[in-house]
């Protein structure tokens, strides 16, 4: 009976929104994951929420997390906000590619590689630096 129960609330996407809270390249779909599933007091809804709000590498996906477990009536403590590189060795990774490109490359160039080559990069940046992104990645690209 209890999986039953379980199991009626649950949203009938609730495969597709687990996929969503963890695809790495995409913050947008695991943020609106979070958004859809935090509607839902169910055991397994708040594992997965659990699980981003302490490991996502997106402050704001963490945070909306957070707030949906509060929502839920959950006992939990906000992550502080990462300091530093959200990806281990940034700088040397940034430098590969743009090693990668010819001589007199463009700063477009350079940013569509990134993002072809290093999608989770991108996305975790992008998330992070929010309207600063293209100044901080062209800052990176000077360098």
């Amino acid at each position: 009976m209890k999986k039953t129960e379980e199991k009626s609330t649950l949203p009938e996407n609730y495969e597709e929104l687990k996929k969503q809270a963890s695809r790495t390249s995409n913050w947008r779909e695991r943020l609106g994951a979070v958004e859809e599933l935090g509607n839902w007091k169910n055991k397994h809804v708040v594992d997965i929420l659990i699980r981003i709000m302490n490991n996502d590498s997106v402050y704001k996906v963490q945070e909306a997390a957070f707030r949906k477990l509060k929502n839920l009536g959950e006992d939990v403590q906000l992550p502080q906000r990462k300091k530093g590189e959200f990806i281990k060795d940034i700088n040397k990774v940034l430098l590969r590619i743009k090693k990668s490109l010819p001589e007199g490359h463009t700063f477009e160039e350079f940013k569509e590689k990134v993002k072809k080559m290093r999608l989770d990069v991108y996305d975790t940046y992008e998330g992070n630096k929010g309207s600063d992104f293209d100044n901080w990645l062209e800052n990176m690209w000077v360098k």
